[in-house]
């Protein structure tokens, strides 16, 4: 992925509670034993890891275990099912709040088999089913959507389990264009850097350069957006949000859409409210009226026939007046209509793509 917004630390996948830790293999195994079965020992226990993990029965059997932590945002274990379904001996045997465990044979749940010369493969399906909130214009989820495939081989006397991911995300295409007015829409990082920073302030004290894009973003990450007049110094003049909304292509005609604010107020059709950051005298800006600022909750867009999670670059756009308090009031109110102001234009803010 190109220039992640936040570089997580290596999941840790055996950094697993007392509490949370589910026993692997047979009372006393050894560490060797534990770690060639792909599980964890610490302390001389063996505990299923932070991870997907697969074991193959010489009796014939799969053994899958499911732990929430293999996406982010954490995985809703009750959305996870196999290709034959949900039902017994599809459904998982035993759960937790953390992990969930499947074990059946292989000959069952929807498995494949492949045979050659000197082995016979077993191959399965896991995926997870997904919110999707439908919008006039598009459709989105902000939901980890999880799929991979397992296998076990067994070959004479061996036997050997293998995972195979899918569905990894490509880098987002890189873009950059100005809007028509001197208004521009900007990400900032979250991050403070700088001493004393007030509450709500300290995410927009820095700034994703030009280079820093496209930025990945996890679904339900925060997205700190910036609105602001350019090249002004009037300080009577008030920066007014209508229509902020986005689209997966930096044309801000094209569909699908996704509304974060009309009129300046929160979508209220979508179940993740953006939240407006009141920008005043204390964040330190010289024109505080000249900024609007917002937080979005990331969200993927979804394939309005099939209800597939897309993979696309998303792209912020917002539609801006100017006003000036000798029309009458510029507060903007999500409980009454405002006033239109005399003085008005339009940014189309095709110029953050991530």
């Amino acid at each position: 992925l190109q220039k992640p917004v936040v570089k997580a630390e290596p999941l840790d996948k055996c950094a697993v509670a007392d509490s949370e830790q589910i026993q692997c293999g047979l009372p006393g195994i050894s560490g060797a034993a534990c770690d060639a079965i792909n599980c964890c020992f610490k302390g001389q226990q063996c505990f299923y890891g932070r991870a997907v993990t697969v074991q193959c029965i010489r009796d014939g059997q799969f053994v899958v275990v499911v732990s929430r932590d293999v996406t982010l945002p954490r995985l809703s274990l009750d959305s996870v099912h196999l290709l034959g379904g949900n039902d017994p001996p599809c459904a998982p045997v035993g759960s937790t709040s953390s992990f969930a465990i499947y074990q059946f044979p292989v000959t069952a749940c929807g498995t494949s088999v492949m045979e050659d010369s000197r082995s016979v493969v077993y191959e399965n399906r896991m995926t997870s089913s997904y919110e999707v909130g439908i919008g006039p214009y598009g459709s989105i989820t902000r939901d980890s959507h999880f799929e991979f495939l397992f296998q076990c081989r067994y070959s004479g006397t061996s036997v050997e389990a293998l995972v195979v991911e899918v569905n990894s995300v490509p880098p987002p295409p890189p873009v950059a264009a100005p809007g028509p007015l001197r208004v521009e829409l900007r990400l900032a990082n979250g991050q403070c850097v700088t001493k004393g920073c007030a509450d709500g302030d300290e995410a927009y004290t820095s700034y994703y350069s030009d280079a820093d894009y496209p930025i990945t973003k996890v679904l339900r990450e925060p997205v700190y957006v910036e609105v602001h007049i350019m090249e002004r110094t009037d300080p009577n003049i008030v920066l007014m949000l209508g229509r902020c909304w986005t689209t997966s292509t930096p044309s801000p005609l094209s569909l699908p859409q996704w509304d974060l604010r009309i009129d300046g107020c929160p979508y209220q059709d979508d179940s993740y409210l953006t939240t407006l950051v009141p920008v005043t005298g204390s964040s330190g800006l010289q024109f505080p009226t000249h900024y609007k600022r917002f937080v979005v909750k990331m969200f993927t867009f979804v394939d309005p026939a099939s209800l597939a999670a897309l993979k696309e670059t998303i792209f912020i756009h917002c539609s801006t007046e100017v006003c000036h308090p000798s029309s009458g009031s510029c507060e903007q109110s999500c409980t009454r209509k405002r006033r239109d102001p005399p003085y008005q234009g339009r940014l189309w803010g095709a110029d953050c793509g991530f």
